[in-house]
């Protein structure tokens, strides 16, 4: 069985709680936090005072993906507001090595994320810090986006990698994720899968979460 964790960007945020206690319900294995600030990427979603509130109704860890500028500014906050899991982008950080320091030593699970352009093998020198790799296979900022076919290719060279650096480290995948290509995702190597549209404009939410896990 993968781990999936579901995008809240594309929940509705006017009825937050009840989408977060539909996950609670499922089989979801975390919630799935994109933090956007308008500079990294184009779009702005939530920050700190939202994530505390998300915190409060979880019954699950969360994923917390910062796509902000330096984003080593914010590390405690972040942990404060309730973050489990906190990954930021290689090419948001001047010095990733310190940033995953840094969050590792607030207690956190940390991770690198990489942009659908950025090749695998600048990780080399860090994937043995990582709790977590997350893939982007879609260009970050917008939920709905349609899924890069190069990201199979990538999966392969990050299990290669992962497997001889780090093999506790966790393949993760985040962008036009479906059950489509789910298990083309776990064939290449990948552990966990984000998934938004998929699962929130789904007609049965827990079931296509159901359906996500399964690697076969």
């Amino acid at each position: 069985m993968g781990l999936v964790s579901p995008s809240l960007l594309s929940a509705d945020f006017g009825n937050l709680q009840r989408d977060i206690e539909m996950l609670n319900a499922s089989v979801c294995d975390y919630l799935h936090v994109d933090v956007m600030d308008g500079m990294f990427v184009p779009n702005i979603s939530f920050g700190q005072p939202v994530i505390k509130h998300i915190k409060k109704y979880a019954q699950k860890p969360l994923d917390v993906h910062l796509m902000i500028m330096d984003p080593g500014r914010y590390i405690d906050d972040f942990k404060r507001a309730g973050a489990d899991l906190l990954t930021v982008h290689y090419e948001a950080c001047t010095h990733l090595d310190r940033t995953l320091h840094a969050i590792k030593d607030a207690g956190m699970r940390c991770g690198a994320v990489l942009n659908p352009h950025t090749p695998v093998m600048l990780l080399e020198d860090t994937v043995q810090l990582c709790d977590v790799v997350l893939l982007m296979s879609v260009n970050p900022g917008f939920g709905g986006q349609s899924f890069i076919e190069n990201t199979y290719n990538k999966v392969r060279q990050l299990r290669e990698l992962r497997d001889r650096k780090n093999p506790r480290c966790l393949i993760e995948v985040d962008g036009g994720v479906n059950t489509s290509n789910a298990p083309l995702l776990y064939a290449a190597g990948a552990d966990m899968l984000v998934a938004g549209n998929a699962v929130f404009k789904s007609d049965n939410p827990q079931a296509t979460i159901k359906a996500l896990k399964q690697n076969e």
